[in-house]
Parts: structure tokens; C-alpha cells; sequence
């Protein structure tokens, strides 16, 4: 029996309040914004904004935590913020380090976690390329 990966989408995220502003223009400081940590068994996130073509979202990470083996409907681009955070497709591992952007193809398994003994949360900054609202 295969178990059914979780697809994640723009709904599977929580607004932060007055999401939309009507701007053309959006900037957001991912340290300042970034969740407070959550003691929970998955990472801490909020959705920082939702613009034609873009979801925009911010993780946070305590040590141990893990987003377990999930896909995403739209491709991604993953950045991290702050810490150490290990993104894994299959058998490959990629450790992302603030400054490091990954791109992901749609519908593609992977999962993130930050190492039980790192020494600081990670933060990572997610972006859902969704289609063009006009």
C-alpha cells in the first residue's frame, strides 16, 4: 500500500494579517518576519504575501524539526535565511546556507529538517511560483 504524500499549495499556509496592500511593489525583511519558533514536531510558518505569480512564505526551524516528505503544486525557490537546513530530494542532500537559493520542479518529493545538534534555528524563505493573477 503507498502512502499518500501531502500536496502543498498557496491554501496550505496561514496569512499573516492585511496580506494585501493593492502595491505593485513588495518588500519584506525575512529576518524580521520570519516565525517565532514553534515547539511542535514540524517547523513554524507564515505566509508573508500572495501576488500575481509569487506566494511568498517564511519557515522557521528549531533544531530536530522536520518537514516530512511532501510535494509542492507549483515549482519553488527555497533560500535560506539563517542556520543550516538540509532540503533532500530521494537520495540526494543538499545542505542550503544563508545566501543559497534552490529551485524545485513542481510535484517533486522532498523534505527539509535543521540537524538535532545544530547550534541555531534555521530560517528559510519560500517562494511558490504560482500562475499569473491579472
Amino acid at each position: 500500500m503507498t502512502q499518500e504524500l501531502p500536496i502543498h499549495d498557496t491554501s496550505t499556509f496561514p496569512a499573516r494579517p492585511n496580506l494585501e496592500s493593492g502595491e505593485t511593489m513588495h518588500t519584506y525583511n525575512l529576518v524580521d518576519l520570519a516565525p517565532a519558533p514553534s515547539d511542535a514536531a514540524r517547523p513554524a510558518v507564515q505566509r508573508l504575501g500572495a501576488h500575481s505569480g509569487a506566494t511568498i512564505i517564511a519557515m522557521t526551524f528549531t533544531p530536530g524539526q522536520v518537514l516530512a516528505d511532501h510535494k509542492a503544486a507549483h515549482p519553488i525557490l527555497v533560500q535560506a535565511v539563517a542556520g543550516e537546513l538540509q532540503f533532500s530530494c530521494g537520495d540526494e542532500t543538499v545542505t542550503l546556507t544563508p545566501g543559497m537559493v534552490l529551485h524545485l520542479d513542481p510535484m517533486v518529493v522532498h523534505r527539509v529538517s535543521v540537524a538535532a545538534d545544530a547550534k541555531e534555528n534555521g530560517v528559510l524563505f519560500l517562494t511558490m511560483l504560482t500562475p499569473r493573477r491579472d
